[in-house]
This record gives C-alpha cells, sequence and structure tokens, in this order.
C-alpha cells in the first residue's frame, strides 16, 4: 500500500510526525506538505508564482515541502513528484478540530479532498485540541482505518473525515458515523494601527456549537461532545437535489 501524506500545519508538524509514525509500519509512504503553516487556507490553489518543492531529510527522505497550499502538495505530488501513484490520500493529523461549516476553511480538509478529485480514496484527521493535542489516539486510529479503506474500495468520490477528542486513549468512548454539524464563529475584527498610520484588522473570534437535542444526535459536534470519535463521509458535489425541482417552478417565467 502505498500513502501519500500531507497536512496544513506544515512539514515540521508534531501530528504529521506522529501519524507518519504510525502508517510507515503498515505502507510505503511519500510525504508532500507546506514548507509553512497554511490553516485555513481552504481548497486555493497557488497559479500566480512558481511552485517550489524542496526535498527534505525529514521522513527518512521520503518528503518534499512545498512553498503552496495542502492542495497544490497533492496536485503537485501526483503528478510531478511521486513514482507511482498512491494508493490512499491522508491529510493530518491536524492541531485542533475540523467540525460542521470548518471543512470549508480548513486546509486539511482540502488536501484529502484534492486526492478524491484526482481520483483517490482519501481520509483527513484531526484532534479537537489546539494548544495542547494527544494525537497517541488519532494516529492508532488512522493506522487500523488506511488498510481498511484500501482493501474495502471506499467510493472513490467519498472523504471520511476523521475528529478524534484530544483525550487520553482510554478515555475514548468510540466511534460514531456522523453528519457536518452546526459549527458557527463569532468573527471579531480587531483594529490595529501600523507604524505608518495605517489601519490593519485581525481576525480572531468564538466558536458557537449548535446541538439541537431532537436532530443533532448523529453530527459530528454531538459526537466529539460525548467523548467519542467523529467518522463523516463527505463528497465533492454540493447540488440541493431537494431545490432542483423548486427551482425549475420558479424560473419558469424567466425562460
Amino acid at each position: 500500500m502505498k500513502i501519500l501524506l500531507t497536512n496544513d500545519d506544515s512539514i515540521q508538524a508534531k501530528g504529521l510526525a506522529v501519524l507518519w509514525s504510525e502508517l510507515k509500519e503498515i505502507a510505503e509512504v511519500v510525504v508532500v506538505a507546506p514548507d509553512r503553516e497554511r490553516s485555513a487556507t481552504g481548497h486555493g490553489i497557488t497559479m500566480d508564482i512558481p511552485l517550489r518543492a524542496e526535498k527534505s531529510y525529514l521522513f527518512d527522505g521520503k518528503a518534499w515541502a512545498v512553498n503552496g497550499t495542502p492542495a497544490d502538495c497533492v496536485k503537485l505530488a501526483v503528478n510531478c513528484l511521486l513514482e507511482e501513484e498512491p494508493d490512499l490520500v491522508i491529510a493530518g493529523i491536524n492541531r485542533g478540530s475540523n467540525l460542521g461549516v470548518d471543512i470549508f476553511y480548513s486546509g486539511t480538509v482540502s488536501g484529502a479532498l484534492e486526492g478524491i478529485i484526482l481520483g483517490f480514496p482519501a481520509i483527513a484527521v484531526s484532534v479537537t485540541e489546539y494548544l495542547n493535542p494527544d494525537y497517541r489516539y488519532a494516529a492508532s486510529f488512522t493506522r487500523k482505518l488506511a488498510p481498511k479503506v484500501f482493501e474495502k474500495g471506499i467510493c472513490k468520490d467519498t472523504l471520511l473525515n476523521i475528529n478524534v477528542p484530544s483525550i487520553a486513549p482510554e478515555e475514548i468512548q468510540g466511534v460514531e458515523i456522523t453528519r457536518l454539524g452546526r459549527r458557527k464563529y463569532i468573527n471579531s475584527f480587531e483594529e490595529r494601527v501600523d507604524p505608518r498610520g495605517k489601519a490593519y484588522y485581525w481576525l480572531g473570534g468564538d466558536v458557537v456549537d449548535s446541538i439541537d437535542e431532537s436532530s443533532a444526535r448523529d453530527t459530528d459536534v454531538a459526537s466529539i461532545s460525548k467523548r467519542k470519535v467523529s467518522v463523516t463521509p463527505i463528497q465533492v458535489d454540493l447540488t440541493n437535489y431537494r431545490a432542483m425541482e423548486t427551482l425549475r417552478d420558479f424560473f419558469d417565467d424567466l425562460s
């Protein structure tokens, strides 16, 4: 089994190293990751400057550091850097959760998403703590999951978005298959002034998890609150099929 491993926290990130240490025991692993942190870059790709891939001494020398986004890393790896196509693309382990609408901003999820766009099964892995994350369970869980995804042939148009509570392995309460929950942020922009007297803005804010007890039992947000691992299947197709018929009627008199 050949695994392409990437992330958005940079090639120096601890989560990447911990995951690589587990995966190298079961597969041939090549790391292609950003040369610096690229969190919250979403699915951006680089088109206005050249991409550079520097061979790295890390990960037994089977690694490149790229001056681009996670999506760039996967594109470049598959099309230019790898001698053979991967059997599986894995992004992580991300420092911090990727729940609900986080997936639209996440570089980690986008790295995996680029994998399925290119036709490979993919997994995105995150732990739900930013300041002092515990990567142990997330890494061992991914090591056990990867061969199953490879052997059983999960749909190539679907990625598995994994979120793991950042707690001791013995405190994990199980695994749940989930849907995306509701997660919103209270955006807060702090205005500051640079040495030349020009204003600039620093984005911050707090997360707000909305859990409707009557309908949210199967969400990723609810699963994490119960100290369970959340596994959410995500596809590229964002079409709202329920709205299509309504829209046909709506636009009848405009055609």
